[in-house]
């Protein structure tokens, strides 16, 4: 019997747009990962990526995705969804992702939907937007303290490795829940 084999993306929502007179008080690492407004829900995901397939890749790339394509995880705290596609046609949902630049909501905002990972099991996927989610509170806790630059900030979530992960780590050893190690950071 032939296994069906999926992957898994970790798609981050970035907002591109900045409401006047919030840059007071709060870092920019916390400007650009905003939780996500309430009326975005897993139908209306789908029915975006479908849509932009559609747009992108015609009948052949919408009928391709149709039937393997799922939201298995939204957090609209932190800006966050798994998809799962099959193993086949996730180069398509990709660039329909990249592709899309509002939200699939009515008067949807601007943003930038990234892809962090993409996995052939859930469970690392998983993973890695846990890690994600510690490095972004840590990250906010270090620019409001005035440890780190917003730059600094940005450029350990943004891009992701070993060295931004590693360095975020030696600054926040003051932290009680900084329980990054070596050896969990993976390059993603």
């Amino acid at each position: 019997m032939v296994r069906l084999k999926d992957r898994y993306l970790l798609v981050n929502i970035v907002y591109t747009d900045l409401p006047p007179g919030q840059k007071g008080s709060v870092p920019d690492l916390l400007l650009y990962n905003q939780p996500t407004i309430g009326e975005l829900r897993p139908q209306t995901i789908l029915k975006g990526i479908r849509s932009q397939v559609n747009a992108l890749f015609g009948d052949c790339g919408s009928g391709s995705v149709e039937r393997s394509l799922q939201v298995k995880y939204l957090s609209t705290a932190t800006s966050t969804f798994i998809l799962r596609i099959s193993r086949a046609h996730y180069r398509l949902v990709w660039a329909a992702l990249t592709f899309m630049d509002r939200l699939p909501v009515k008067d949807g905002r601007p943003c930038i939907f990234r892809v962090v990972r993409v996995s052939g099991t859930i469970r690392k996927v998983e993973e890695e937007a846990i890690r994600r989610a510690k490095l972004l509170v840590l990250a906010a806790k270090d620019e409001m303290a005035g440890k780190a630059s917003s730059s600094d900030a940005l450029n350990a979530l943004f891009r992701g490795g070993k060295d931004s992960a590693r360095n975020l780590a030696l600054v926040n050893d003051d932290h009680d829940d900084a329980e990054i190690n070596e050896g969990e950071i993976s390059d993603g």
